[in-house]
């Protein structure tokens, strides 16, 4: 594990990618019920998102580094290619060298994801869109013209080969000598089933487990442990480094002077789709750095463990590689106190990444071992647990003039400090409907029987769930109010009750 992480350059490293751009679709909706028509599932779709793939996919991750890119490579005219090009300029990466074709579409892949209440989403369906003839030597001389440009001054060079016919072993060839004329470090995530060789003068080649077996197996040099591939592959020449992506199992480096694996460690995994970009992502960054290979691959490592986690590719920031390299820690419950606006986006992301969203609601005054028991089955029956607490003036109208006995900030951060809760929203109405409806959980729990919750009319018409608890005797805050003005009164000394 590293215990510092290495200085980040005082300016963005200027990083090119190239190879073979992809659109990502996904519908997403809800699965109750299979057709009559087919043993299939039947989709409810509530909602449609794009995102970037394939090399396009390793200069948002990019991008997401604070890293400074620019794409090189085909999209067809067609509304794919606007949708495209339109991702990769929000996020500031450079597309002048993107080239427009008539004779292919831009390559698109659609997912459809299915979700039950209260259970992870899962890829149901994929329907690919591409051409994968090759390209004429016409386009070939035009997207070489288009890489020279955008490699001017270049830290590092990125191959993204999915071998859609787009990156010739002609275009390749030039592409890696050119760049080592140049002293341009050339980074190469290969295609399935292509010959390593066309990469031959490569800087470091990162293929994952299956394509180094199948690559070393056709030499008959297959090895016998998943730790040797990076070594074997490492002695026919094609690269100065390797590094072999293992999923399960981590990864593997050999530069000659040094071969290690580096094991993963235990996690949910999600969506295996992004973690060989993401390796090669920051593998890149590492290398425009000047980074030592040792380094690079254990941040590559730990970046794509976060990567699994989440339905999709989506950019890991720095905070969290950070945080995943510091385990230690000190823990800041105040950021887990937050606005409406910003639960729902939180709830979002989680939700993309195929976690499910439990939420409980109430006044929390005067913190004591009910709301505990509470807020402990209502983590336990999902990914993720939002919190809802009246603000002070509710309280005031729920439960008299009195009340609350503790400001709602104080509330907010004590639930905050429970493990379990994931984010806490302060609410001024007097119900939770407006945050139900804005936040749309898959659970709703409460103490007390289903028909007392309420809320439950605003989540069962989605088709949410709603989980009662048992409340615990004679524990809450305004029996320990009445207790204490009970023991005042006979100008008794007060002595908490023993509830067992």
């Amino acid at each position: 594990m590293i215990t510092s992480l290495p200085p980040r350059p005082e300016r963005p490293p200027k990083v090119v990618v190239i190879g073979d751009l992809i659109l990502d679709r996904y519908t997403w909706g809800n699965v109750s019920r299979i057709s009559p028509e087919a043993p299939i599932p039947i989709l409810q779709a509530d909602e449609e998102e794009v995102r970037l793939g394939g090399a396009a996919s390793v200069a948002s991750l990019l991008a997401g580094l604070n890293a400074s890119v620019s794409l090189n490579g085909i999209a067809g005219n067609d509304p794919e290619r606007q949708i495209l090009a339109a991702l990769v300029r929000e996020l500031q990466i450079d597309t002048s060298a993107i080239l427009s074709v008539d004779d292919r579409p831009t390559t698109c892949k659609h997912r459809f994801i299915g979700r039950a209440c209260g259970r992870h989403a899962h890829q149901i369906l994929r329907v690919d869109n591409e051409s994968t003839v090759p390209i004429s030597s016409g386009t070939e001389a035009a997207l070489l013209r288009e890489f020279r440009n955008a490699a001017n001054d270049a830290d590092a060079v990125l191959v993204s080969d999915y071998g859609k016919g787009v990156w010739t072993g002609t275009l390749l060839h030039s592409v890696i000598e050119e760049c080592r004329l140049a002293g341009i470090p050339v980074l190469v995530d290969p295609a399935r089933d292509r010959d390593f060789s066309i990469y031959n003068g490569a800087t470091l080649l990162k293929p994952n487990r299956h394509e180094a077996s199948a690559f070393l197996k056709s030499l008959d040099d297959e090895p016998f442990k998943v730790e040797e591939l990076a070594e074997r592959l490492f002695k026919h020449q094609f690269a100065d480094q390797v590094v072999v992506t293992l999923d399960r199992d981590g990864l593997a480096y050999s530069d000659g002077s040094e071969t290690c694996h580096l094991p993963c460690e235990q996690r949910d995994v999600y969506d295996i789709t992004g973690a060989g970009d993401t390796v090669l992502a920051m593998l890149g960054y590492a290398a425009a750095a000047n980074w030592p290979l040792r380094q690079a691959a254990t941040l590559a490592n730990v970046a794509a463990g976060l990567q699994v986690q989440r339905l999709g590719i989506t950019q890991v920031s720095w905070e969290e590689i950070e945080d995943r390299c510091h385990p230690v820690k000190s823990h800041i419950t105040t950021s887990k106190v937050c606005t409406l606006d910003e639960a729902v986006a939180f709830v979002n992301r989680c939700r993309h990444e195929g976690k499910s969203i439990v939420f409980t609601n109430g006044c929390f005054d005067l913190f004591h071992v009910g709301h505990l028991h509470t807020l402990q089955g209502a983590a336990s029956l999902g990914d993720i647990l939002i919190v809802g607490v009246n603000s002070d003036d509710s309280v005031s109208r729920l439960k008299g003039p009195t009340r609350p006995i503790i400001p709602a900030d104080q509330r907010a951060e004590i639930l905050a400090s429970i493990e379990g809760v994931d984010r806490v929203v302060i609410f001024d109405e007097d119900t939770p409907h407006r945050a139900l409806n804005a936040l749309r959980p898959d659970i709703l729990v409460k103490g007390g029987s289903t028909q007392e919750i309420v809320g439950m009319e605003v989540v069962q018409a989605y088709g949410g769930i709603v989980r009662s608890c048992d409340l615990l005797e004679s524990i809450s805050t305004t029996n320990i109010l009445d207790s204490t003005r009970n023991h005042q009164d006979r100008g008794e000394q007060w002595q908490p009750e023993n509830t067992g």
